[in-house]
Parts: structure tokens; sequence; C-alpha cells
């Protein structure tokens, strides 16, 4: 689009004290090109815009959270090593829809990145807060998977993160005996 309105590219003609624009075939054909390119990604944009809006509205819970992924360790496995100098934590746009917790890069994707049956989650917990170099306490819950996979959830909103943990545990509780170590 920036081509479309660079003065230096077209040719200006005075004619009777008006400016007028002379285009060649081929410029014309190019600034066609250049508005059905423009046309597509309005539509693309516009299909995006619904599905969040979709998913806002039917979803019982959404907002972002920095998150990182473990896996617990099989029975007869060492522990983990102490990995908390690691700064592996991304930010993620969590919703939990329906039957199923989704995981997007960001609130406008379209599909998300990863996603988990709310039947496949054993325990969700909370985790000790920490203070940021920065003064910043970041607060922190856990989801575990029957997997073994662990979701491991921050936000520096003690209250986001109280909601976000309740929220999928409460959504669980009628399912089944749910382990919640608050």
């Amino acid at each position: 689009m920036l081509n479309l309105f660079n003065l230096k590219r077209l040719s200006w003609k005075d004619t009777n004290g008006q400016q007028k624009v002379v285009l060649s075939a081929t410029e014309v054909e190019s600034l066609r090109s250049e508005l059905a390119d423009l046309e597509e990604r309005e539509a693309h944009l516009k299909a995006r815009l619904e599905h969040i809006d979709e998913i806002l509205r039917c979803a019982r819970l959404s907002g972002y959270l920095q998150m990182r992924t473990r896996w617990e360790p099989l029975p007869g496995e060492p522990p983990a090593l102490d990995d908390s100098d690691v700064d592996d934590w991304r930010p993620f746009f969590v919703v939990l829809q329906g039957p199923s917790i989704f995981l997007y890069s960001t609130s406008t994707d379209i599909s998300p990145q990863d996603s988990t049956i709310l039947s496949d989650v054993v325990e969700v917990g909370c985790m000790p807060c920490h203070t940021q170099e920065d003064g910043e306490i970041r607060y922190y819950f856990y989801i575990v998977t029957r997997r073994g996979l662990r979701y491991e959830c921050s936000s520096a909103s003690k209250f986001q993160v109280s909601s976000h943990s309740h929220k999928i545990f409460h959504r669980l509780r009628p399912c089944k005996s749910l382990c919640l170590k608050i």
C-alpha cells in the first residue's frame, strides 16, 4: 500500500491548472494487484477478529499467563534438577472453553499452540510466590495431566492466579475426585 502513495512513482501532468495523475497500463495493473492483496488481508483480519470474539463469548475463562511445561518424574526416576534459574517462561493466552484448556501464543491466533482435555487433568495446585529482581511479586500455580505433563503458570496478579486455578478446579470437580493443593 505504501507503494501506491509514493508520489515519486507517479507521473503528474498539469492541464488547465489541475494536476492529474497519468498511469501506464502496467501501473494500473500493479495498483489493482495491491488493492486485491489489501482486500485479502482485510478479510483475513476480519476472520481473526470474529474468531477472537467467538472465543471470548464462549470461554469460561481467558487471559494471558506466563507459562512453561515440565514432565513429572516417572516412578523410580530421580527428581528433576533445580531449574529455577532457567528462564523459559513464555506468555500464552489461556482459554478455558468447554471440556478443554487451549493455549494460544497471542489472543489473535486462530489456532491454539497446545491444548489439554480437562478429563486428563489430575492435579491443580499453587506454588510458592517469588519476588523478582525488580521487586515484582509473581504468583504461581500448576496443572498436571495424567500423562505426566506439568503446566506451570505465573502472573503478577494474585487474583488472576487464584481465579484461574480455582475455575479450572471447580470445572473439573464434578467429573472426578481431583487433588487441589492450595
